[in-house]
């Protein structure tokens, strides 16, 4: 019996390959004769060709074993001639990623399919200490919300829709690329392949609603500048019966007049009289929580650090608090009275070294 055509010879597969090796070796012929990468080149435009009418063959157990018996795929003395564009499907994802198809082979068929509404972002401002006690505000969203009355298709409840009458109920249309043949989307129908006459008189087709939700919002203690709080199904509204999506709520932290933060740590600086660091003193201080009476030991240097713990932010995760963190500034006054002045030369006298700076260095280099 002779053959016309060695389908077998022409994916490089024996007689009793399995249908797995049938489509592997189809796959790596595909992708290595594909006109694409290999622009101009005939011969390999028709090892791509073999090897598509070739695996419509030998794919379709039917027709293999049509094949196999007979040597063709109609009975005795018929041949097959060219190929179903469908024979690509199996590997739509892999061609559509590497050749950039898209959805020339079909995908995204079905515009009725239920699809999740968007996301959304609302950016809400909050001042300084609401961040770190925590609050309650209420924020009007703006969102599209699923059309009630259609239930989110766009059409009367209860129509029946017909079949389309460019694709006549496909759902596709073929076009011819060259020596392929392929099938996209039908353009008027979005690839369901039937549709409704009747709009829906509440939102005219579109699905879905413009509205304004009122949410009431729980700002827990400690939240920072940047922290965002996801509210499930609080988005968009889905179409044919998809689910909503959710709301994302930035916030943006106002800085404090007093206080700088630094992760959950307060840090607050305390100016001191040059006096009272020497002879040590209470002050009384600012804390997130109110006034507190601080207490400055004899000696305190300029810009030293006094640590009071847990009196920072609260923790947004977990327990606990930061601390607070005082930052001591000693200030020396610009200009003395004559009193002053001389109080501070017996000041001076009596400390163990009176020499002055000056003095100091012209001993060094003497």
């Amino acid at each position: 019996m002779t053959r016309s055509k060695d389908y077998y010879a022409a994916l490089g597969v024996g007689r009793d390959a399995s249908p797995e090796e049938i489509k592997k070796a189809y796959r790596q012929a595909a992708l290595k004769h594909h006109p694409d990468r290999n622009p101009g080149d005939r011969e390999a435009e028709e090892k791509f060709k073999a090897a598509a009418e070739a695996y419509a063959v030998l794919s379709d157990p039917g027709k293999r074993e049509r094949y196999d018996r007979f040597g063709t795929v109609g009975g005795p003395g018929e041949e097959f001639s060219g190929f179903d564009p469908t024979v690509f499907s199996p590997f739509q994802d892999i061609l559509g990623d590497l050749f950039g198809f898209g959805d020339l082979f079909g995908r995204g068929r079905g515009g009725s399919r239920a699809a999740r509404g968007n996301d959304l972002r609302y950016d809400l401002d909050l001042a300084f200490r609401d961040a770190v006690h925590g609050t309650q505000r209420a924020i009007q969203v703006p969102r599209l919300e699923t059309c009630l009355h259609c239930g989110g298709t766009g059409h009367p409840p209860g129509s029946r829709p017909e079949a389309c009458s460019a694709c006549k109920g496909r759902g596709e249309i073929l076009y011819r690329q060259g020596f392929l043949s392929i099938a996209r989307a039908c353009p008027q129908c979005g690839g369901a392949g039937r549709i409704h006459k009747d709009l829906c008189a509440k939102c005219q087709g579109r699905k879905r609603l413009e509205k304004t939700k009122s949410l009431d919002l729980n700002i827990p203690p400690g939240v920072a500048d940047g922290t965002t709080l996801r509210l499930s199904g609080e988005g968009e509204g889905g179409v044919h019966g998809g689910p909503p999506g959710d709301l994302y709520v930035v916030l943006r932290v106002a800085e404090d007049e007093i206080f700088r933060r630094q992760g959950d740590d307060l840090h607050l600086e305390v100016d001191l009289p040059m006096a009272l660091a020497a002879l040590g003193t209470t002050v009384q201080i600012p804390t997130i929580e109110g006034s507190e009476d601080l207490d400055i030991p004899p000696g305190v240097q300029p810009a030293e650090v006094i640590r009071l713990k847990g009196k920072g932010v609260p923790h947004l995760k977990g327990a606990g608090r930061g601390d607070l963190f005082i930052h001591v500034k000693v200030a020396v006054p610009k200009r003395l009275s004559k009193e002053q002045k001389r109080l501070l030369e017996e000041f001076q006298k009596t400390l163990k070294e009176p020499k002055d700076f000056i003095g100091k260095v012209r001993d060094l280099f003497n």
